[in-house]
């Protein structure tokens, strides 16, 4: 298939490209940090808490792949490719968002959770194709570190706006079991409006670029199929692109499996932890643990861009692994920390990690899959992350009942391990960019 020539971005070209991640990563960052507050506010068990966070994982596998199988096949003149996507998906985030903290109780809760996932998902899968469909590869790196900028962004405002509202709205609060406290509101409905003018922005400041003549050919040979064959492509497309995938994306999956296990975790035993070791109330703890997100995005806003020269100089293999080893290394160190202040520093490493988490592997996986795939291979990559999510959802409950004590400080420690283990699998990825020779 005839390569189209990818003409070289400015910076703010780049910038406004990815500042609808803003929105989609503040929505997400409501998920790390408030969603299971809320859980525990409507009655649930800190047992359960990893079930009911199963709607990510499950609407991830099926919905990422199949949505960007569908964008490598979609072209509108007007919209584009991608853009159709993510703007629907931000809709359906906007909606859930401002109906979140009405939630009168857990299992309307825990039913929103799964329709915000899905628009999530929706948006998040085609906005990374986006990403390398419009930059040569000299600027992936750039790119591709400018959405791990914007991840840190939009986490970092969702985390500030709930500390802040706590501290301004919610201080003499007693809190009601049943009931979740109304400063918590506020950040939902900013997320709300964010979600869907940040995406906006994008979709309205950024063309894509136009299929191949034999890609827009294959497009319009698609459309003229029966109803049934239509709906059957996306998932023929997964099926083949699974059964040509490039050896590297094998690799990076086992250590996918270890990193996303862990990151949930400590998403979902922060706030319990916190309980624990320092006494707090649910609210106490959910506002604490709002603060180590808002530390270490601030640190991943810092180094996401740093990142850049030092990948091309050093490999992004070794940059990885060692700031894989800094995550688990943070997560040692959290519970053995008493001091509410004190306990943020390990987030600079845990920072650094995740500039590199939501970057590095994307720059990879864009060099050695092939254009006309990218949505598709976007899709997989994307189900490498939920699977160890799902995993985690049905196995952690009962190993942190039954095995860690329910001690969420022997989680957090669990989630360190994995993260060094996941490491020393980074340090086997190759750095093959030929797609021929990687997928061989």
């Amino acid at each position: 298939m005839k390569s189209i020539v990818k003409p070289k971005l400015n910076f703010w070209q780049i910038f406004n490209m990815n500042v609808g991640f803003l929105g989609i990563q503040y929505s997400f960052g409501l998920q790390q940090t408030a969603i299971n507050p809320i859980f525990l506010y409507l009655g649930a068990p800190e047992d359960m808490l990893p079930i009911l966070n199963i709607a990510g994982p499950v609407t991830g596998l099926v919905v990422q792949p199949i949505i960007g199988a569908m964008s490598d096949k979609t072209w509108s003149p007007r919209w584009g490719r991608r853009k159709p996507y993510f703007l629907i998906g931000a809709i359906i985030g906007s909606l859930c968002l401002f109906a979140f903290p009405t939630s009168p109780v857990l299992w309307f809760a825990v039913g929103l959770l799964w329709i915000l996932d899905v628009g999530n998902n929706m948006a998040m899968e085609p906005y990374r194709a986006f990403v390398g469909d419009k930059l040569p590869e000299k600027q992936l790196s750039l790119g591709y570190q400018m959405q791990s900028l914007f991840v840190g962004a939009g986490i970092l405002l969702a985390n500030g706006s709930i500390v802040l509202f706590q501290k301004w709205f919610g201080g003499g609060d007693v809190e009601i079991a049943g009931e979740i406290p109304k400063w918590l509101y506020y950040s939902f409905y900013i997320g709300g409006i964010l979600s869907i003018t940040t995406i906006l922005w994008s979709v309205l400041r950024t063309p894509e670029i136009p299929p191949t003549e034999e890609e827009l050919a294959e497009i319009n040979h698609n459309k003229s199929l029966p109803l049934g064959a239509r709906i059957g492509k996306p998932f023929k497309e997964i099926g083949e692109a699974i059964k040509d995938m490039p050896k590297f994306m094998w690799k990076l999956g086992a250590v996918y499996l270890f990193q996303w296990y862990a990151l949930f975790v400590y998403w979902q035993y922060i706030t319990p932890l916190f309980k624990l070791t320092l006494g707090y109330s649910t609210s106490e703890a959910a506002s604490q643990s709002a603060q180590m997100s808002l530390t270490y995005n601030i640190v991943t806003m810092v180094v996401a861009l740093a990142l850049v020269p030092l990948t091309l100089k050093y490999g992004g293999k070794k940059i990885y692994a060692y700031s894989l080893i800094g995550t688990g290394l943070a997560l040692f160190a959290i519970p053995f920390i008493e001091d509410p202040f004190l306990v943020l520093a390990p987030m600079v490493l845990f920072g650094i990690g995740w500039a590199a988490m939501m970057g590095i592997p994307y720059t990879m996986v864009s060099k050695v899959v092939p254009q006309e795939r990218r949505g598709v291979y976007m899709g997989i990559l994307n189900m490498m992350i939920v699977i160890p999510m799902g995993i985690e959802t049905l196995t952690f409950g009962p190993i942190y009942k039954f095995v860690l004590g329910g001690n969420a400080i022997n989680a957090m420690l669990f989630a360190g391990a994995f993260f060094i283990i996941s490491a020393f699998l980074a340090l086997r990825l190759n750095s093959n960019k030929n797609p021929e020779e990687a997928i061989s």
